[in-house]
């Protein structure tokens, strides 16, 4: 059985890291959960290694990241004039870009799709579209930057858990 929960941690982790990326899946939470799952019923010597402390604090970066993820890139976009069209733009060029052309078709594809959408919808001329799309694609690039820093140091705690 430990195996088993051994196994589900580790994919949990691995889940938590493609979540960042992959707008359909909560990456932080589920890097958490594997966190959990591994101190609540995984080995020994799991639970020596992560301790209620630990826990603690990375439930508290999991919320922390999260909130960021949605005010970030909204507030990132209102700040260089941009409308709730360059955000929607954003995901929309996000998610055509993974389709399409993984991995760096998601980081172009949101920033066209941003700048798309503020112009077309939003109604702006060029150079404040190429703000606002700015605004939108740094505030997707941080929110999505601090999601994989946060799942990938719970990542890392689950494998050391494990191997040391």
């Amino acid at each position: 059985m430990e195996i088993f929960i051994d196994v589900v941690a580790v994919v949990l982790g691995i889940v938590g890291l493609l979540g960042c990326i992959l707008p359909v899946l909560p990456g932080p939470p589920c890097s958490l959960a594997g966190m959990f799952l591994l101190f609540l019923w995984g080995s020994p010597q799991a639970q020596d290694d992560i301790t209620w402390r630990l826990l603690i604090i990375m439930l508290i970066v999991t919320v922390v990241v999260t909130v960021l993820d949605y005010v970030v890139p909204g507030w990132l976009t209102r700040v260089t004039g941009g409308t709730r069209h360059a955000s929607r733009g954003a995901t929309a060029g996000l998610i055509a870009g993974i389709v399409f052309f993984p991995p760096w078709g998601m980081i172009v594809g949101s920033f066209i799709g941003a700048l798309v959408a503020e112009l077309y919808w939003g109604g702006k001329k060029m150079g404040k579209g190429l703000l606002a799309a700015l605004g939108s694609f740094l505030g997707f690039l941080a929110g999505t930057g601090a999601k994989l820093i946060a799942s990938g140091v719970m990542l890392f705690y689950i494998a050391k858990a494990l191997i040391w």
